[in-house]
């Protein structure tokens, strides 16, 4: 009997079909996405196969067709076509049994989800400390990722997302509570730094930052909240909501520091100052927050106005723009000009994608219409049709200052 290779669908963090030496994925044409629809659904559900009716709703959705059982045996035709000038071998790779649709069993599959859904609960069931270990850490490893995600917008495949999501959650606490009750914190830092890299915006950086402060790497925690802080800044786009903002506090709490002379701490404060750099300073939102809390404090008591100018990037009729590659490279251009506009003493934060928050303290108003004009002289090019639409605040009375005519 001939044997034949298995056919390998990798669906957790990106999709790709091989059999053998064979990729079935390397065109990646958009005229063949039903041809890889049909197959995504067939072997994810090789056991239990897919009925008829449920097959055209997933293949379809909502589409209005003539004669939909045709346009799916049409389809069914054209991937089987499609399958043999792949250079697979020539059997009936699709099957159909009192209305339930099957891929063959004639050529074996291995899908990473199921693979992973199997060594989860295997890990689960696992009694023995260090079997179990192994086992979890197994299963993290073959997570690489949502299911399937340029395609979450289809239904099946969200809901499929969210059910391996939820069990890649549940190894990496089972891992934790192993790690905390055999004080493995080398352990938790190894899933507190996978789970990041594959799952950001997750919390999952709280891990990695116990493992940090239990084992005493206090340089490794600080950097850590720092690069949390910009990543959750630069990825929302927006101001950070409740949860992540008691996230970033936990994280900061979380560091405690050696006993230190103030010298060796100075010097430590001093270490990132360059003397010959100019324009304002760029900090991260939770230093861009603390530096606006301590000189409303700070200037209230002296007397000296403090302003909040944002700066945002529109269209040519005022819209907010599309996040895009050209919207990140005027984005970039935009801070670098906004930099070189203000004092050394000013602060500046990239604030999302398209805004940056400028503090500009011991000033006038008139003086802050004059950084606009720096900065409008700075970003603007010929015949470009996008500009920067400015507010700016008194922090003290929280009036909104609108641009002079």
């Amino acid at each position: 009997m001939e044997e034949y290779h298995e056919l390998r669908m990798q669906t957790l963090g990106s999709f790709s079909l091989r059999y053998g030496d064979i990729s079935l994925t390397a065109s990646g044409k958009k005229s063949e996405s039903q041809f890889f629809s049909l197959l995504q659904i067939l072997l994810h559900n090789q056991e239990e196969g897919v009925e008829k009716s449920t097959l055209e709703t997933l293949l379809f959705g909502s589409r209005e067709l003539d004669n939909t059982a045709h346009t799916l045996q049409s389809v069914i035709y054209n991937s089987k076509k499609r399958l043999r000038e792949c250079g697979l071998p020539p059997v009936d790779y699709i099957v159909q049994r009192k209305g339930i649709y099957y891929w063959c069993e004639k050529i074996p599959v291995r899908e990473d989800a199921k693979e992973f859904e199997r060594a989860a609960e295997e890990a689960f069931a696992e009694r023995k400390t260090a079997v179990k270990e192994e086992k979890l850490l197994e299963a993290m490893y073959l997570y690489q990722g949502d299911f399937l995600p340029k395609q979450n917008n289809v239904p099946w495949i969200s809901e499929a997302s969210w059910k391996y999501r939820k069990l890649f959650r549940k190894v990496i606490e089972e891992i934790s509570h192993l790690a905390r009750e055999n004080k493995n914190y080398a352990l938790l830092e190894q899933a507190g730094l996978y789970a990041s890299s594959v799952a950001p915006l997750e919390d999952f950086e709280e891990l990695t930052m116990e493992a940090y402060v239990s084992l005493g790497k206090y340089e490794d925690a600080r950097k850590l909240y720092l690069d949390t802080s910009d990543l959750y800044i630069k990825m929302q786009e927006t101001l950070p909501s409740n949860k992540i903002g008691e996230l970033l506090n936990s994280l900061s709490k979380q560091i405690e520091y050696p006993h230190n002379i103030i010298e060796n701490i100075e010097a430590d404060l001093y270490e990132n100052i360059s003397e010959e750099e100019s324009g304002g300073y760029e900090c991260t939102y939770p230093t861009f927050v603390g530096i606006y809390r301590s000189l409303y404090h700070i200037n209230q008591r002296r007397g000296e106005p403090v302003y909040l100018m944002l700066c945002t990037i529109v269209d040519s009729k005022g819209n907010l723009m599309r996040n895009t590659p050209k919207l990140q490279e005027l984005s970039d251009r935009l801070g670098e000009v906004i930099k070189g506009s203000i004092r050394k003493s000013d602060i500046v934060n990239r604030y999302g994608m398209a805004q940056y928050l400028v503090l500009l303290s011991n000033t006038t108003l008139e003086n802050c219409y004059k950084i606009q004009k720096r900065i409008n002289a700075g970003f603007m090019e010929n015949r470009q049709r996008i500009h920067v639409k400015y507010s700016v605040m008194d922090i003290y009375s929280g009036k909104t200052e609108k641009n002079p005519t």
